[in-house]
């Protein structure tokens, strides 16, 4: 396997491109689905879980061709999908294990062929995940469905029928599977306390531009009213708002000062804000947001993840790293996954001071962190030791990287573009 040594202690100098937002464009590449015309999306990113979602829907019958790289659009690669000869309706074992966003075929699947059969999904080991509110949601809609063998099939007899939908509790999945579901189903359909992120204001804004009639786009109340049929459209993906949260908090530990070319600063508010807290500067310019670390060491901030537009749970591993090294202490509050504290356990390897408890971790600040050898276990995980490394005094080997070519593009030529001393040594 892979691994990737970081040489420590290098400010980060220089601008960073954002890639389009992978979490934006595997619902937007499921949307394909609903349509017999062609789906051009712009500013894909070039990812492990974008092949994987382009496999699956080849595998259903959808024709893809890649156009290369998009004007403007930080080197996103172009897509165009073509639902127009869907030859399967069943997403098998296989492909949907490598990951869970491959659920998202369900809805348009149902919604326009009447049947699915989706292999109950896999991906990271962050926490349990269950697709109830998918399937429960669907059931409102009309469709049957039925667990056999591992896999869920659906059926609808008819065209789905527009409900009311209201969600126990806040799941960006299952708001966009359901959303894609209604916009092909009978009547309306109202989706309450629904995702507000910006990756489902996209699918939202993709939807209408297909032809479907959306309300309450960005709000926790989403207004579908269906039609018989969408048609193909063009759609840029929307700047990934982890990546350039994650590249800001690398300037932050490393002390550096770097201007993230692409994003907007609304994508990253939430955690802008805990930055400016710790006393990092973050600043929007005319081609991004600059963010520039503070002379000394960053101060504790107490931060608790929570739905959009809160603190974002894909950055609690990330901003553990800046806490680590803060001055005083930080508590540290995960409330969405539960078992998203697996880093810790290496971030203390490399001399953290970190205590769980339970859904918090409190975190006591040290003066630096040392180079070690250690184990990436989920993506974000594996991301928040990178940034460990670029930090600390001396050399780190992380071993398991494969997890971050699932969501981060051209990490270590992006890193090393602004000074880091980091390479990816085969395995």
């Amino acid at each position: 396997m892979d691994r990737i040594r970081i040489s420590g202690g290098r400010p980060l100098v220089g601008s960073i491109p954002v890639s389009g937002a992978k979490n934006a464009a595997l619902p937007l590449m499921a949307a394909s689905l609903l349509t017999d015309g062609t789906l051009t999306l712009a500013n894909l990113p070039h990812l492990v879980d974008i092949t994987t979602m382009a496999n699956l829907l080849a595998q259903h019958g959808v024709a893809i061709h890649m156009n290369g790289d998009g004007p403007g659009g930080n080197l996103g690669r172009v897509l165009s999908l073509c639902a127009a000869d869907v030859g399967s309706t069943t997403a098998p074992y296989d492909i949907v294990r490598k990951m869970r966003a491959s659920v998202l075929v369900l809805g348009p699947l149902v919604a326009r062929f009447g049947r699915a059969r989706v292999s109950l999904p896999g991906g990271c080991a962050i926490g349990t995940r269950p697709v109830d509110l998918h399937l429960k949601g669907l059931a409102q809609l009309g469709a049957t469905i039925e667990l056999d063998g591992g896999y869920i099939d659906a059926r609808a007899e008819r065209r789905l029928r527009g409900a009311r939908i209201v969600f126990p509790f806040v799941s960006v999945g299952a708001t966009e599977n359901l959303m894609m579901a209604a916009a092909l189903a009978e009547g309306e359909t109202v989706l309450e306390n629904a995702a507000r992120e910006p990756e489902v204001a996209d699918l939202a804004r993709c939807l209408v531009a297909m032809g479907a009639e959306i309300e309450g786009i960005g709000t926790n109340r989403l207004t579908v009213r269906g039609g018989e049929r969408l048609t193909g459209a063009d759609f840029a993906v929307v700047p990934d708002r982890i990546e350039a949260g994650t590249y800001a908090v690398a300037t932050a530990v490393t002390g550096g000062e770097v201007e993230l070319v692409g994003v907007r600063m609304d994508l990253i508010e939430a955690v802008a804000d805990v930055l400016r807290q710790a006393g990092i500067a973050v600043d929007e310019t005319a081609a991004g947001v600059r963010v520039k670390a503070p002379a000394g060491r960053a101060r504790g901030v107490d931060v608790m993840t929570e739905p959009y537009p809160g603190f974002p749970t894909d950055m609690q591993a990330q901003v553990m790293v800046l806490m680590a090294t803060a001055e005083g202490a930080a508590m540290i509050t995960e409330t969405i996954f539960e078992n998203r504290f697996m880093h810790v356990p290496e971030l203390n390897r490399m001399g953290a001071n970190i205590n769980v408890h339970g859904g918090s971790a409190i975190v006591r600040g040290v003066d630096h962190l040392s180079g070690a050898q250690v184990m990436a276990t989920d993506l974000r995980a594996s991301v928040s030791l990178v940034l460990a490394g670029l930090s600390a005094r001396g050399e780190t080997l992380i071993n398991r990287v494969y997890h971050l070519d699932r969501g981060y593009e051209r990490l270590e030529e992006k890193l090393a573009a602004c000074g880091a001393a980091i390479e990816r040594i085969e395995g």
